[in-house]
C-alpha cells in the first residue's frame, strides 16, 4: 500500500530517506559538474589517444556499473564494443566478487572499472590482470581506497569519484541516483576524448542544467498533482509496472527503471522496447492481470481486502510525436485491455541530455514509491 499523503509532505519524506536517495536525485546535476572536474583534474582532457579501441570493458559490482555499460554502450554505438563484465563469486559481498578478462582482451582494448567501495579485491587482480595483458586501464572509485594503489600499479588513470557523506549509508545503493551519475560522467568523459560518443564539457554542462531542471520540476516539495514523478509513483502504487520504450536512447532508461523499482521499492517490472514489446507482452495484457479481469473486484472490501495486481503499462519515449513511432499500436493495445498507461517524453535535445531527464524522472519515481510504500 502507498501512502500517498507521505508524498505531500516533505518533512515526512525526508524523515523515511534514511539512504539519501532523494537527496541523491535532487543533487544529480550537481554530482555531474563535481564529476566532470574530478575528470579533468585526473588528466581525462589531456589525453591524447591514439585511436578508438578495438573494445571497451566496463567491470564494477551492483547496478551502477550495469546502467553505465549499458547507456555507453548505447551512445557509442557498434564501432568498439562496450561489454560488461560480470562477477563471480559465492555471495554480493565485496570481498567475494570476481572478475576476468575474456580471453580474447588485450593492448587494443579498454578496461574502465567503476566502482562506489573501491575496496573490492578483485578488481584490484582484475587491475593487474589488465596489466599484464596490455590493456588500459581507467577506474573511478573512492579516494584513498585499495582501487588506488592496484590502478597505479597498473600504470592505470585513476579518476576520484564525487562522493557525498549520504553515499556512506549501509547499504550503498547501487540504483542511487547520486552513485550513478558520480561514476558515469567521468567515463562519458574519457570516452568523448577516445572518440566513441560526443560527451564533451559543454555538452556534460548541458546534462547538469536538464538534471537540475528535473529536480525544480519532482522534488518533494512539489506537490502530487504538478509532479511528474510523484505522479508516476502513485499510478503504480498497486500495478504490475510493464515498461515499454521507443527510440534507442530510452532503452537505457527503462531498463535502469525496472532495476531501481526492484532495488529500491521491491516492486517486479517488465520491461520491453516497441514495437516487439507488442507481441512480448500482448498476453500479459490479456490475462489475469489486466484491469478487467477481474469482475469481482467491483464488490472488494477497500478496507479489508488487498487490491488486485494489475498491469499498468509506462511508455518512455525519446523521440517525437510526429516521427515514425508505434506509440498508437501501444496505447490501442492498452486500452483495448483497458489498462491504463503512463506516458513520459523529455524535451528536445541531444540524445544524452534526453536520457538523463528520462533516467532523473523515473529515478524520482522510483525513490517515492520506495519511501511511500508501507514497509
Amino acid at each position: 500500500m502507498l501512502d500517498e499523503s507521505l508524498l505531500d509532505t516533505p518533512e515526512g519524506l525526508a524523515e523515511a530517506d534514511r539512504r539519501g536517495l532523494l537527496r541523491g536525485a535532487a543533487e544529480a546535476g550537481a554530482r555531474v559538474r563535481t564529476a566532470a572536474r574530478h575528470a579533468v583534474e585526473a588528466g581525462v582532457g589531456a589525453l591524447r589517444p591514439d585511436g578508438r579501441p578495438r573494445a571497451v570493458l566496463i567491470a564494477g559490482p551492483g547496478a551502477a556499473a550495469t546502467h553505465a555499460a549499458d547507456l555507453l554502450g548505447t551512445l557509442a554505438g557498434p564501432g568498439s564494443p562496450v561489454i560488461r563484465l560480470a562477477p563471480t563469486g559465492v555471495a554480493p559481498a565485496p570481498g567475494a566478487l570476481r572478475w576476468e578478462l575474456p580471453g580474447w582482451a588485450g593492448s587494443v582494448d579498454l578496461l574502465l572499472i567503476a566502482t562506489p567501495d573501491g575496496g573490492e579485491p578483485g578488481l584490484s587482480l582484475l587491475a593487474e590482470q589488465a596489466y599484464r595483458r596490455g590493456c588500459s586501464v581507467v577506474a573511478v572509485a573512492p579516494a584513498g581506497t585499495p582501487l588506488t594503489e592496484a590502478v597505479a600499479g597498473a600504470h592505470g588513470l585513476f579518476v576520484p569519484m564525487a562522493t557525498a557523506p549520504y553515499d556512506q549509508g549501509e547499504p550503498v545503493a547501487g540504483a542511487s541516483s547520486g552513485v550513478f551519475w558520480a561514476l558515469l560522467t567521468p567515463l562519458l568523459a574519457l570516452l568523448d576524448r577516445v572518440g566513441l560518443l560526443a560527451a564533451d564539457p559543454e555538452a556534460l554542462e548541458k546534462v547538469a542544467d536538464r538534471l537540475d531542471r528535473v529536480a525544480e520540476r519532482c522534488g518533494p516539495a512539489i506537490v502530487t498533482y504538478s509532479n511528474p514523478a510523484k505522479t508516476l509513483a502513485a499510478e503504480l502504487a498497486d500495478a504490475l509496472p510493464v515498461v515499454w520504450t521507443e527510440g534507442t536512447s530510452a532503452g537505457p532508461a527503462g531498463r535502469r527503471f525496472a532495476d531501481a523499482l526492484a532495488e529500491l521499492a521491491g516492486r517486479p517490472a517488465l520491461v520491453a522496447e516497441l514495437p516487439e514489446a507488442l507481441a512480448a507482452h500482448s498476453a500479459l495484457l490479456a490475462g489475469p492481470l489486466a484491469a478487467s479481469a477481474d469482475p469481482d473486484d467491483f464488490f472488494r472490501d477497500r478496507v479489508e481486502e488487498a487490491p488486485a495486481l494489475h498491469a499498468r503499462v509506462v511508455l518512455l519515449r525519446d523521440r517525437p510525436l510526429g516521427g515514425l513511432t508505434a506509440a498508437p499500436a501501444a496505447r490501442d493495445l492498452a486500452l483495448s485491455h483497458d489498462t491504463p498507461i503512463s506516458e513520459l517524453e523529455p524535451e528536445e535535445g541531444a540524445d544524452l541530455e534526453t536520457l538523463a531527464e528520462l533516467i532523473a524522472v523515473t529515478d524520482f519515481a522510483a525513490v517515492y514509491l520506495a519511501l511511500a510504500s508501507a514497509t
